[in-house]
């Protein structure tokens, strides 16, 4: 196992994910590939890319500099996908809102939104972004779904919508409490954008589509650029005093601080969003009682879960001690009950101790309660506690 490989699993990157794309008859490359190399890049097999787990700072080092300062991340092997109406934009919007548990048709021009794709058992197919344009949707997908995705969506909106598939642009993220002040030299007028706001903006002659959003806990933007001025646009942020890359291992730290849920871990297709703890994502209007109540996939499940309480729930996980509790951790109640397990799991650098998150058997998972996780046959104390691990800092 290389170093870099190892690093990402250290990181709670699972086994299964980063070694299933090594048995692929082809890692494709990112556009970027020669500049990650450049920088000190290490290459680790990831959802099917080559992708840079850390640069020559190491993860420590990375994921504190995002925490004070600004980092850049690529994330070019995500899905970016236009929904394009036939026949205006709310027979779109409608047909889109059908396949997820989320009021798309009350999303506002200008704004973004995170959204949920969900099956019929109430399981979650995808975890997703997605902003009205005005004229059309635009939605960002996870990499290793995004096939999936793009047949769901062909599928389902055909009838309303052209399901059209980004290829010719790169996605960039630039995460922090400095990252306005960087990319606002370069684009003065983000610094007026607020947290999941969306814009065209033009930069050496192209258009730039920003959102300020991200998936660190901090300030900062998500940027998609055209192939054709990506390793420019993206060495012209790093050439700001404030920025640094960073990698795939720091990038999952800082979700994991911030309590943000990765696909194929922390949720799937057998979780459903209540008992991920993502309620806030499921506006009224999509509730019993709401304007246009259930019509999604899975609606009885989850409105039954919103009513009731679901059986199991996500919860925050402090291990005592400095030994991380990875994911696939047994966690038992105090007279040895199975209870639960950990989804994701290691070293928090910005709270200086292990972190946690997993599921529990909902009469467990109040806040305060000692549970044990089982660590080499060893069942080691664990406190239920509340998320975010940091506090976030977007630009409300």
């Amino acid at each position: 196992m290389g170093r870099g490989l190892a690093c990402l699993i250290d990181a709670g990157l699972s086994i299964r994910q980063t070694m299933g794309a090594v048995l692929a008859e082809e890692l494709r490359r990112l556009a970027l590939h020669d500049l990650h190399v450049a920088l000190g890049g290490k290459m680790v097999p990831f959802a099917g890319y080559e992708m840079p787990v850390q640069y020559s700072a190491g993860v420590m080092k990375e994921h504190l500099h995002c925490r004070t300062a600004a980092g850049l991340f690529d994330v070019s092997h995500m899905g970016q996908v236009i929904l394009q109406p036939k026949s205006g934009y709310e027979a779109t919007a409608l047909g889109f809102e059908a396949l997820m548990p989320v009021d798309v048709l009350g999303l506002a021009e200008g704004r973004q939104r995170y959204g949920l794709f969900t099956n019929d058992s109430g399981g979650i197919l995808d975890d997703l972004m997605f902003a009205n344009r005005g004229d059309h949707l635009f939605v960002v997908v996870n990499a290793a779904c995004k096939a999936d995705d793009i047949a769901h969506m062909t599928r389902h909106l055909s009838g309303v919508c052209e399901v059209i598939p980004v290829t010719d642009r790169g996605l960039l993220a630039l995460q922090g409490p400095q990252a306005e002040a960087a990319l606002a030299r370069l684009i003065p007028s983000v610094a007026a954008m607020r947290f999941m706001d969306v814009a065209v903006l033009a930069w050496q002659g192209v258009d730039l589509w920003i959102s300020r959003s991200g998936y660190t806990g901090e300030d900062g933007y998500e940027i998609s650029v055209p192939q054709t001025h990506l390793a420019e646009f993206a060495k012209a942020l790093l050439e700001q005093p404030e920025v640094m890359p960073i990698g795939l291992g720091a990038r999952d730290s800082l979700r994991l601080e911030a309590g943000l849920c990765l696909y194929g871990h922390d949720i799937d297709t057998t979780t459903s969003p209540v008992e991920a703890g993502l309620t806030w994502a499921i506006q009224k209007a999509r509730r019993a009682g709401g304007a246009r109540a259930g019509g999604f996939p899975g609606a009885s499940r989850i409105l039954s879960e919103l009513a009731d309480g679901p059986e199991r729930r996500r919860v925050g996980l402090r291990p005592e001690g400095r030994a991380p509790m990875r994911e696939g951790v047994a966690i038992f109640a105090a007279d040895g009950t199975p209870v639960g397990t950990v989804t994701s799991g290691g070293f928090g650098p910005s709270v200086e101790a292990p972190i946690a998150m997993g599921y529990v058997a909902a009469a467990y998972a109040a806040t305060g309660t000692v549970l044990a996780g089982e660590v080499r046959g060893k069942k080691l104390p664990l406190t239920i506690c509340d998320m975010p691990f940091q506090p976030t800092t977007y630009k409300r």
